[in-house]
């Protein structure tokens, strides 16, 4: 068992109520509700453990041991917690809510493993479309398919009369058929944008029906907008299957105009299922200039929050679109590229730390985390921010090491997933090589540093189940145990950093460890009910692991059928 872990068992077995605590419960607003005999994991280094807490005003009002609470509140109502494990709910940092809905409403070959197979799925929709509507899906991954990216012939045989466009899992490819390049106007003559590519058949120049990073946009634009009602449904749908996973706050890492728009709908008619935290998307102008002339919108109700805008350096490993110094070991014609140059980052951090808000930056490639790096430090200067402006990185999936220290040294707040080292781990080492895969998915380095690193999922390209993650990072192993031993299992994490970083470091990078985070009086009352004790589980069990309630703000807003 690490040190950590341990040292934090110890010393729950012996932990009684603080003074402060005692002093909370005295003085505290009349409780709604206390909760008992539990095994509540606080996340607090003072009291880690305790067995009971009550609420009220949907915030946490005091913990401590059922004995206590019970004196402290005895009008209340109370729920036997019957010895189940209590943790407080899950901030998932850098997620994709409504690409999460569209993947539960449109076609989803996640996972399939050949190009045949994703067809075959396609012929079925189309069996069931009006001729001439869009058919639009999600999830394949060219790193699964021993052929690499596809050629559109096979979804014209699929769906010969319907245009086609499936996303790629993490979004930086897409496949069109015939039809969908034709409405859209793409052909032999048409030449890559900037900061994208069409990928053509080398002997006759054919677009192949492959589209990556920028030049996506060349057909997605006569993709019919979705409705607002389907938009609705979209974000609902998103939201309620966070809540099945103790996702009480989302950071939403990529929200256009329209998307905001259908969130501010919903906390207005307080039909939000779980609390947002808005990255504004950089590339939608209109929305970012409007919010920089209207400052940050924080919600004293902590259900919407928009103060932070999201900037893409590059584009992703997979799809050899990440920025990198030296070429890709397995195609070294290319080093990625740029989607975002390191003047036009500076710009809009100075802007917007100067107007109150958060920058985060989408950085996979060593090469782009320098150029963030060098933008933020210049950034920084030019603005003088009073506060601590929380810069992000997300991501920093190939990164030199001798820029971790760096990261220390300009307070960047690490955005990581751990599920992307499992998912690219066969294929990743042949994309960069011996070196240079040891600044890659480097969880431990960067905490070495004394770096911050709140841990996410990014759905949908992963699962939403945050207890997956946790495993990935404590074991760097696939669900099936592999390898044995754990890929560069130097950089595992222990069940306490991880716990840690899914909650408090979470909360911490986007401002709101004050009330997130932690089950202690004052914090929100924003806390999960599991089927077993996440500290002391061995690692394969988290993978079984359920959320059997959800709560937010005192709230039952999720219960696990039996």
């Amino acid at each position: 068992m690490p040190n950590a872990l341990a040292g934090w068992l110890v010393r729950s077995a012996l932990v009684l109520v603080t003074p402060a605590v005692l002093i909370a419960c005295s003085s505290a607003p009349r409780a709604e509700r206390i909760y008992t005999n539990g095994n509540v994991v606080t996340m607090r280094e003072s009291e880690p453990q305790a067995e009971a807490f009550a609420i009220g005003a949907g915030t946490i009002l005091a913990t401590g041991t059922s004995r206590e609470i019970r004196r402290a509140y005895p009008d209340a109502a109370q729920e036997d917690l019957q010895g189940k494990t209590v943790m407080p709910g899950i901030v998932e940092s850098h997620v994709h809510l409504f690409s999460l809905g569209q993947s539960l409403i449109e076609l989803n070959v996640e996972g399939i493993g050949t190009p045949d197979a994703v067809a075959g799925k396609v012929r079925e929709r189309a069996a069931q479309a009006s001729p001439g509507e869009w058919i639009t899906g999600w999830g394949w991954d060219e790193g699964l398919w021993a052929g690499g990216y596809p050629t559109n012939e096979k979804l014209d045989a699929a769906a010969p009369v319907n245009p086609v466009w499936l996303r790629g899992l993490h979004g930086f490819a897409g496949w069109a058929n015939a039809r969908a390049l034709e409405i859209a106007g793409i052909g032999p003559g048409t030449p890559d944008p900037p900061k994208g590519e069409i990928l053509r058949d080398p002997k006759t120049g054919r677009p192949t029906g492959i589209l990556k990073d920028a030049a996506q946009e060349l057909l997605t634009r006569h993709i019919p907008p979705p409705s607002t009602a389907l938009m609705e449904r979209a974000f609902t749908l998103a939201t309620e299957e966070c809540l099945k996973y103790g996702l009480t706050t989302v950071h939403d890492a990529n929200v256009s105009g329209p998307m905001l728009a259908t969130l501010r709908s919903l906390a207005a008619k307080r039909q939000l299922k779980n609390r947002v935290y808005v990255m504004l998307d950089a590339t939608d102008r209109e929305l970012v200039e409007s919010c920089l002339q209207r400052g940050p919108e924080i919600d004293p109700q902590h259900w919407l929050t928009i103060r932070c805008i999201k900037i893409f350096a590059d584009g992703a490993l997979g799809s050899r679109g990440a920025a990198l110094f030296e070429p890709y070991s397995d195609a070294p014609e290319t080093r990625g590229q740029l989607t975002t140059s390191q003047e036009e980052i500076n710009r809009l951090t100075a802007r917007a730390l100067k107007a109150g808000f958060q920058v985060a930056v989408h950085a996979i490639g060593d090469r782009a985390n320098r150029i963030t790096l060098d933008a933020f430090e210049a950034a920084l200067k030019e603005a003088r921010p009073r506060e601590d402006p929380r810069l992000r990185i997300e991501h920093a999936q190939v990164v030199s090491l001798q820029d971790i220290a760096r990261f220390a040294g300009l307070n960047i707040v690490t955005s990581m997933q751990p599920p992307h080292c499992t998912s690219d781990m066969p294929w990743a080492e042949i994309r960069v090589g011996p070196e240079r895969i040891k600044g890659a998915y480097a969880w431990r380095e960067f905490l070495n540093a004394r770096v911050r690193v709140p841990l996410n999922s990014d759905f949908p390209g992963e699962t939403p189940n945050p207890f997956w993650g946790m495993y990935a990072a404590e074991t760097r192993q696939s669900p099936d145990g592999k390898p044995e031993g754990g890929w560069y299992a130097d950089q595992c994490l222990t069940r306490a950093e991880v716990l840690r970083a899914y909650t408090i470091d979470s909360a911490f990078s986007g401002f709101e460890e004050g009330f997130k985070g932690r089950i202690a009086p004052g914090m929100l009352a924003d806390f999960i009910v599991l089927s077993d004790n996440v500290v002391k589980v061995p690692p394969r069990a988290l993978l079984a692991l359920n959320v059997e309630r959800t709560y937010i703000g005192g709230n039952l807003v999720y219960s696990r059928r039996p």
